[in-house]
């Protein structure tokens, strides 16, 4: 199949959703998860807006479905993340689980967002905001210049801005 994706080719496939389903489970270790990374793949095949030549299918499939499984990984450990660090709080204090998911749901588009930062960026990035220390702390403990801490930050916010408002 190496035409541009159409409903018909997108049918074709749907051919191969058992054996991604296999793959996904050997990966999950869980039937139930991999059927829902399977149809999520599906449909962002569906909701996808480019001509994409599918010459592969196994393979055009594996390549989404190893992006939503790492989003999938990430999503957990940042929920165990914040499950450990409210397990820290009083009980009292801990939120609905409403309020929970709409926690998990924010970090997990912070994440995403972060993660298309390029490496040093990104940790520069989580210097200053997480750790609360200033350009020039930063560029001492990293071996820059402060220059390189600025421009990196601005880099940060504009991706950040264009992410939000696009």
């Amino acid at each position: 199949m190496s035409e541009p994706l159409s409903p018909a080719n997108v049918e074709t496939l749907y051919d191969h959703h058992g054996w991604l389903v296999r793959l996904l489970c050997r990966k999950l270790g869980n039937i139930d998860n991999a059927a829902d990374l399977a149809q999520d793949t599906f449909a962002r095949i569906l909701s996808s807006k480019e001509q994409i030549m599918v010459r592969e299918p196994r393979a055009y499939l594996t390549t989404i479905a190893s992006r939503l499984t790492a989003q999938y990984f990430r999503r957990l450990a940042l929920e165990r993340s914040y499950l450990e660090a409210l397990a820290q709080q009083p009980e009292d204090s801990h939120p609905s689980p409403e309020a929970r998911l709409l926690v998990l749901e924010a970090l997990t588009a912070v994440s995403g967002v972060l993660d298309a930062l390029p490496t040093r960026t990104k940790e520069i990035f989580l210097l200053s905001q997480l750790d609360g220390l200033t350009y020039p702390e930063i560029a001492t403990r990293l071996g820059v210049t402060v220059n390189v801490v600025q421009k990196a930050m601005i880099k940060a916010y504009q991706h950040a801005y264009q992410v939000v408002y696009g």
